[in-house]
């Protein structure tokens, strides 16, 4: 009985001597997205492309419902034919404006995913970049539930990202 408990201790201790070498990280990604200079760049970016097209968006709706008080305050006095054409145009322009929403709602996430999908490999390079250098044996990102500070390595891929070239 000594020597199997003895043998157990043994292989315990020689287990955690070559787990001591080993160097784990651990990278908060959403934390990364979030402070990241490229990210702040994206969004200014996806912003002058799309700031115009969302103001004919508003514009036109404005126009709708400046049709529609139209219509609901002077429908008493409108005659059939002119309510009707009214009716008709509002009910068009509302098409118009939900296709272009639409459209512009399809465009928008498209070009996002885009800017997200660079960001996201910029950040992996980088991740790979610290990992190589720094002698981690095992970086983890998604899924973990609890890392100690000292693994965090997180502001460290922050002030990566910050150095790359754009």
């Amino acid at each position: 009985m000594k020597k199997k408990i003895a043998l157990f201790l043994g292989l315990l201790f020689a287990t955690n001597m070559s787990y001591a070498d080993l160097k784990i990280g651990f990278v908060n990604i959403p934390a990364v997205l979030e402070k990241a200079p490229q990210a702040e760049k994206a969004k200014k970016r996806l912003e002058e492309k799309f700031s115009p097209r969302d103001k004919q968006l508003a514009a036109q709706a404005k126009e709708i419902q400046t049709m529609e008080e139209k219509l609901a305050k002077d429908a008493a006095t409108m005659s059939e034919s002119v309510k009707a054409k009214l009716d008709s145009d509002i009910l068009n322009k509302k098409r118009d404006a939900k296709r272009s929403q639409q459209e512009f709602s399809e465009d928008f996430n498209a070009s996002r995913n885009e800017e997200l999908g660079k960001l996201q490999r910029r950040i992996v390079e980088a991740v790979r970049t610290i990992a190589k250098d720094d002698g981690y044996d095992l970086l983890l990102t998604d899924g973990v539930i609890y890392a100690k500070d000292q693994f965090d390595i997180t502001t460290q891929v922050q002030t990566k990202l910050a150095t790359m070239p754009e």
